[in-house]
């Protein structure tokens, strides 16, 4: 990084000694305030009757602005009356873009004044696996959007060691140097899963000094991306220095000699590491930072997690600003690097998201309790925090008094905030209701003309590119649902059949089953073809609530014990495999070879998938 450290000293010092002193900015005056400001729904097929009545769109993954007329959200939709998929905004209002490309909790990265990508939800049609379990789909495909359609789609067969991961940041800082990255890699890889789109290709590149990627974001030509931390690291393997503060941010290069990701410690005027913890609390007992820039500073906040590590206090909100090439602490626990400290009633709560305000040194945060996060609830109102440089601040809670005279309700917690300009802000709920920040009676934004976002609705989606695929650990996979329909037709695309007595390669596992022992406690027994690695995880949604170590099995048949929490049932199992031999060739004319399959006996098969014990 070439910023002047000199430089960015005298700003700090500046900022410290001014902004102090200055009065906070306050969001209510001159008729600056936040009201709903929410799109009908899409109109309906014909023969359906549509509603003029607006409703939730559903979960809302990412808002995002090229400029204050042209802004894009992605969303998980909201039943039948909202499908997911792309919103646009033209400066006027928000209007359905794309029927498809939606996702869980997608992201969006602007490349260009009429180019963007998603990062959204992969398509069903994928056989199940060994365990009978479907391959993930929630945030794991690339969309490409270009020229008013979907130019390019990017995904991955699943349970293979290309298969894509979930991706919960993405960031451009070129047309053609785009970035995504998200969950660990499949055992036995090391790293966090990335992306990178080099104006010709989608590439794997992965980050080997990280396991999961929390945000991304773009700043001064820069590619940033934050870290979550886990509880792995050790003495043995990692510094003192680094246990107490781990590296929480990562500056993607790739310039120079080539592809390179630079772990960053934040500095602060006193040369200590940022961020500084609550006492008591372990880093891990905070989140992943979120990111947000304009053109002077780069923001970055996090709040506490649900369940801190065992022997770990609660995490507290922290918010960091890195301008002029010098890091403050403006908001956190009491300590000497801390500019103002959190008060006590935002201490415990989690960031859905940050937007730095252009034009003023300020920033808005959207936040909620790390339960209602995970679980959101309808009913809860809105809380926001407009926090200045100098770490002066005010809250807001939405809706405000004024809507509820009006009879507005709750609407949900804030979720996902952007700012395109300064008093121009959008923040999206939880329940997928938009909020709109500015003065009233000074709308004058032209709308936006571009033809790549006034044309007919975007209801396909192009069939799938991405890696060159691998040999799969697991028994063949049906991918016929990642390719599109030909010929309007409407049936997928087959692969041509399979000559008669082919020789195929038996599967690293078969004879998979289940059984639930003393009603916490499952075995999973199975035959391996050769030797091979092997770790059985337990998921319930994203989180991992337990796993067995990574064992080195003999072939033949074996069988792997873990030990289940009720109050944390899983909703998903995954096995990760690797073999450690060539797996056998047979040829379909040989005698036995029709046995060769898996089958799968779930016991209480309904709580083992998702309806297990009520917590």
């Amino acid at each position: 990084m070439t910023r002047s450290r000199a430089a960015g000293l005298l700003a700090l010092s500046l900022v410290c000694v001014l902004g102090l002193a200055a009065a906070p900015a306050s969001a209510q005056a001159a008729g600056l305030q936040w009201r709903l400001e929410q799109p009908v729904p899409p109109e309906q097929p014909a023969g359906v009757e549509g509603s003029k009545t607006p409703i939730g769109l559903g979960r809302i993954g990412d808002i995002e602005f090229w400029a204050p007329n042209r802004g894009a959200l992605i969303t998980a939709g909201n039943g039948s009356t909202v499908p997911p998929g792309v919103w646009i905004y033209n400066g006027v209002t928000w209007r359905e873009y794309a029927s498809v490309c939606g996702a869980t909790d997608g992201r969006i990265a602007w490349a260009g004044p009429e180019e963007f990508w998603t990062v959204s939800d992969g398509r069903p049609g994928q056989a199940a696996n060994g365990l009978g379990l479907l391959p993930p789909l929630e945030d794991n495909t690339l969309c490409h959007f270009a020229g008013g359609s979907v130019a390019g789609s990017y995904a991955q067969p699943g349970f293979r060691s290309s298969s894509y991961m979930a991706m919960h940041g993405a960031a451009c800082a070129a047309a053609n140097n785009c970035w995504f990255g998200g969950d660990p890699l499949p055992s036995p890889q090391v790293g966090a899963f990335h992306l990178h789109w080099n104006g010709t290709a989608v590439e794997a590149e992965p980050n080997t000094r990280a396991e999961t990627i929390g945000d991304m974001r773009a700043f001064e030509g820069h590619l940033y991306e934050s870290i979550a931390l886990t509880l792995k690291e050790s003495a043995e393997a990692v510094e003192a220095v680094e246990i107490e503060h781990p590296y929480v941010l990562t500056e993607i290069s790739t310039s120079g000699t080539g592809l390179s990701f630079k772990t960053q410690h934040q500095l602060s005027l006193r040369e200590q590491i940022l961020p500084q913890y609550t006492p008591g609390s372990f880093p891990q007992g905070l989140g992943a930072l979120k990111l947000s820039a304009d053109s002077e500073s780069m923001w970055a906040a996090a709040g506490a997690v649900q369940e801190p590590p065992e022997g770990s206090g609660p995490g507290s909100l922290t918010v960091l600003r890195d301008a002029a090439g010098a890091w403050t602490q403006v908001l956190g626990p009491a300590t000497e690097e801390t500019l103002q400290t959190v008060p006590g009633n935002l201490a415990g709560d989690a960031v859905g998201g940050i937007a730095a305000e252009p034009g003023s040194q300020a920033a808005w945060l959207a936040l909620d309790t790390p339960t209602d996060l995970r679980n959101p609830n309808p009913t809860v109102p809105a809380t926001l925090v407009h926090l200045e440089s100098s770490g002066s601040l005010t809250t807001e809670q939405l809706p405000s008094a004024q809507e509820g005279a009006e009879g507005v309700g709750p609407k949900g917690a804030a979720y996902r905030i952007a700012c395109p300009a300064h008093n121009d802000c959008w923040m999206a709920t939880t329940q997928g209701w938009l909020y709109h920040l500015s003065e009233e009676g000074s709308r004058t934004l032209p709308p936006d003309s571009a033809p790549a976002f006034g044309g007919p609705l975007i209801t396909s989606r192009p069939s799938d590119e991405g890696l060159p695929q691998v040999p799969s650990d697991a028994p063949p996979v049906d991918d016929s649902g990642l390719e599109e329909s030909q010929g309007g037709s409407g049936a997928p695309v087959k692969p041509p059949p399979a000559a008669p007595f082919a020789t195929v390669t038996v599967p690293l596992l078969t004879q998979v089953h289940t059984r639930l022992v003393k009603g916490t406690t499952l075995e999973l027994s199975f035959h391996l073809a050769v030797k091979a690695r092997v770790k059985l995880v337990a998921m319930r949604r994203s989180s991992v609530v337990a796993s067995t170590p990574t064992r080195v099995l003999k072939a033949g048949k074996r069988s792997l014990f873990l030990q289940l929490d009720a109050r944390r049932w899983p909703t998903k199992l995954n096995l990760q495999t690797h073999a450690l031999a060539p797996l056998p060739k047979v040829s379909t004319r040989s005698s036995g070879v029709e046995s060769v399959g898996t089958s799968l006996r779930f016991p209480a098969f309904g709580r083992l998938l998702g309806s297990g014990p009520t917590l």
